[in-house]
């Protein structure tokens, strides 16, 4: 110890040596590189965190856009609906309406034109009961006054003596031999057709040969 050492009351460490080694300070940069995350464990990466996070989000959004376009869809078809329903329900009951006032125009119309024929028999009955041979003509007058009636109404007679028997307008109701086949010769009913359409077959009696 130096004179001064002693006299400051400081020891002599000038002498003094350290065998160990200073320890170096590292940032452990190489350990995190070697550092591996054990199997199982989420991952922690922030950036692929948010790129899935934006993903769930992103496809939440595009399902609920969806799902408002979907109901705002269904609302316009329930409109649209209730429009249709509206109006089907108007063309009925104006088809309804159309189809009354056709109906009773037409009874107008047919009864209007029979009421010439109820004058027509009222005179025949008022001519018979003075004259009951008067009685038959005008009968016959009346019968011709219908037949012509029908005609204007687009009805045509079938059956009379002498056609040609066809299943089609004809109710054979029986069966004689005669001269020709397939021929009315008697007729009980007369029958009535409007185009191609039947109204009432006629019933007749159709010959055969042999």
């Amino acid at each position: 110890m130096t004179d001064d050492n002693k006299k400051n009351g400081q020891p002599e460490n000038e002498n003094i040596k350290f065998d160990a080694e200073p320890v170096a300070e590292t940032d452990n940069m190489d350990e995190d590189a070697d550092f591996q995350m054990p199997e199982g464990f989420p991952d922690m990466d922030a950036d692929l965190m948010d790129a899935g996070m934006l993903g769930q989000v992103q496809e939440m959004m595009g399902k609920l856009q969806k799902a408002d376009e979907l109901e705002k869809e269904n609302a316009d078809l329930k409109n649209r609906l209730g429009r249709l329903a509206a109006d089907f329900e108007g063309y009925r009951n104006r088809t309804g309406i159309e189809t009354a006032e056709a109906e009773g125009k037409g009874v107008s119309k047919a009864a209007e034109a029979l009421m010439p024929v109820y004058d027509d028999v009222e005179r025949a009955l008022t001519a018979g009961v003075d004259d009951p041979a008067k009685l038959i003509p005008g009968v016959q007058a009346v019968q011709s006054k219908v037949l012509s009636i029908f005609a204007t109404l687009g009805l045509e007679a079938t059956g009379r003596e002498g056609e040609t028997f066809d299943p089609q307008w004809h109710e054979a109701i029986q069966v004689v031999p005669g001269d020709e086949d397939e021929v009315i010769v008697q007729c009980y009913q007369l029958g009535f057709k409007m185009g191609d359409r039947l109204v009432r077959p006629a019933r007749v009696v159709v010959s055969r040969k042999g």
